[in-house]
């Protein structure tokens, strides 16, 4: 099997080695790049490209690599016990399965995402090494061994908040995703929106890669936020020649609020403006 993309993933070149070579050696492939690149919905698209199961694991700022393989819940054991319950004399009610879990007693080969790793804590990649690497853990409650019966297809992704552990580092196949060429944006955009007029795309591709390139610009709008734009301009069905314009006292996007997502960005733009208009008055 090679990934070759889907009818609603346009993959770069270097994406398909990428996920491919991760797929040949059973590495997990760690996806780094920015917000709004595509990372997370890579991992649908590989499952859906290979016809396996998808299981998600989506890390908070809270989460603990132990969460992904199991938790014992103690505490309802004991108020059981207290209240009589016959289930207490077997221990396995008592503890749920994490994601990794899932993953390792699936019949056929799964794609489990670990989506956004650096939100964790430092030591959660690291306190999950060994269980990535062998593809098994013991559960100390039950005393039994949990072994993969199918290595998974593991995809991690990173926003690039935090550093990752040398040793993490090590077993993983890494890719970073570039933001996208505007030919590359193109063929992203007429797969979502196939009847789109070319002179929108021309003018608004324009207008979002000038508006990425602002110096200062705190968040560079990003390609689901593109996508966003242009549904929205689609179905205000502005003229072209809103985008087109060029006057000084118009250098903030219609709708600018799909591309530009804090006030710091939206301040910049209008002081560009008042700039403007004194220089040309």
């Amino acid at each position: 099997m090679k990934f070759t993309g889907t009818d609603q993933y346009v993959a770069t070149e270097d994406l398909k080695v990428a996920v491919n070579a991760a797929a040949t050696l059973r590495r997990p492939l760690l996806i780094k790049g920015e917000p709004g690149t595509g990372k997370t919905v890579l991992a649908n698209e590989v499952a859906e490209a290979f016809g396996m199961e998808l299981i998600e694991w989506h890390i908070k700022s809270t989460t603990k690599a132990q969460q992904g393989l199991y938790e014992y819940d103690a505490v309802s054991r004991l108020r059981d016990s207290q209240l009589g319950d016959e289930k207490v004399k077997d221990i396995k009610n008592y503890i749920k399965k994490g994601k990794l879990w899932e993953a390792f007693e699936r019949d056929k080969t799964p794609v489990l995402l670990i989506d956004e790793i650096d939100k964790a804590d430092i030591e959660f990649p690291n306190d999950l090494l060994l269980e990535l690497d062998r593809m098994e853990f013991h559960v100390y409650e039950t005393g039994e061994t949990i072994k993969a019966k199918n290595r998974p297809i593991v995809i991690i992704t990173s926003n690039n908040e935090k550093e990752l552990p040398d040793a993490f580092l090590r077993r993983c196949f890494f890719h970073f995703i570039k933001f996208p060429e505007p030919e590359t944006m193109k063929d992203i955009i007429q797969v979502h929106y196939p009847d789109i007029q070319q002179a929108l795309v021309k003018e608004a591709l324009g207008v979002f890669f000038d508006l990425r390139e602002v110096p200062g610009l705190k968040k560079k709008p990003s390609t689901s936020e593109l996508l966003d734009w242009l549904k929205l301009l689609m179905a205000e069905e502005l003229p072209l020649e809103v985008l087109k314009s060029k006057d000084p006292n118009k250098l903030i996007p219609p709708l600018h609020g799909a591309l530009l997502k804090n006030e710091q960005d939206v301040h910049l733009f209008e002081r560009l403006a008042f700039m403007n208009r004194r220089q040309n008055g």
